[in-house]
């Protein structure tokens, strides 16, 4: 479990880095296409919510709909303080800030993507692949939208690199820290932070990916999110 935890966030991690390298090579494509992959992302984050973790947290803890609402509020107020810090009212610093923010933001969910992942695989082999696919596939657009807005920012390459580097490592990182405190955990513990886990995951999904899905009026963007969604119910009908 340990191991598996530690792989797969290292390959969430990688992502970010793979997004950066799409940004950089294929700056175009990547922006023209990755509505797609947000679509898919926010339909795997919004069925491994409700299909796998509050399922599984209501088979093994309690008041888990009063704990799922507290992992939506926690990301929108870490999300709500990480925006709003330090206002600047000169237009040049405001653009600078923008993608501080946005390194300071990816990278705080990055750490507890990592530590959500470790979560899943304390629960279960399966519950933890599915929560590490949809850590996966939302690390990604993550991943092109910061490394964006950083070079809109003026930011030369060089330090991109390390603060891509940097968001990338905190997802092991935050996997190995937790692995490290939730051993002997009791089940109902367990049971809350996957109900907080999901919470995250629906305010991610909704907050973030949708609206990003909105800006595009491609209809095809509601069927890929529709896919994520049944993809999620018929790997889980074939591992549960």
């Amino acid at each position: 479990m340990e191991f598996s935890a530690i792989f797969y966030s290292l390959i969430a991690g990688a992502t970010t880095i793979f997004g950066t390298l799409l940004i950089f090579y294929y700056e175009d494509y990547a922006k023209r296409n990755s509505v797609y992959f947000i679509s898919f992302a926010a339909g795997v984050m919004l069925a491994t919510s409700f299909f796998h973790l509050i399922p599984e947290a209501i088979e093994i803890s309690a008041n888990i709909p009063t704990w799922v609402l507290c992992g939506f509020l926690i990301f929108y107020i870490i999300q709500n303080f990480l925006v709003t810090i330090h206002p600047c009212p000169d237009e040049h610093c405001e653009v600078h800030q923008l993608g501080i923010m946005s390194f300071i933001g990816l990278s705080v969910h990055s750490l507890l993507d990592g530590i959500a992942i470790a979560v899943g695989f304390e629960v279960s082999s399966a519950i933890g692949l599915f929560t590490a696919l949809a850590v996966i596939l939302h690390e990604f657009p993550e991943g092109l939208i910061t490394t964006g807005i950083l070079i809109h920012t003026g930011e030369i390459r060089k330090k991109i690199w390390i603060y891509s580097l940097i968001v990338s490592l905190a997802t092991p990182f935050g996997a190995i820290a937790s692995l490290l405190m939730l051993k002997n955990l009791p089940p109902n513990i367990l049971g809350i932070l996957l109900a907080i886990t999901a919470g995250s995951f629906i305010y991610l999904a909704a907050a973030d990916l949708i609206p990003e899905i909105h800006k595009s009026n491609r209809k095809i963007n509601s069927a890929i999110l529709i896919f994520g969604i049944f993809l999620i119910l018929i790997l889980g009908k074939i591992f549960h």
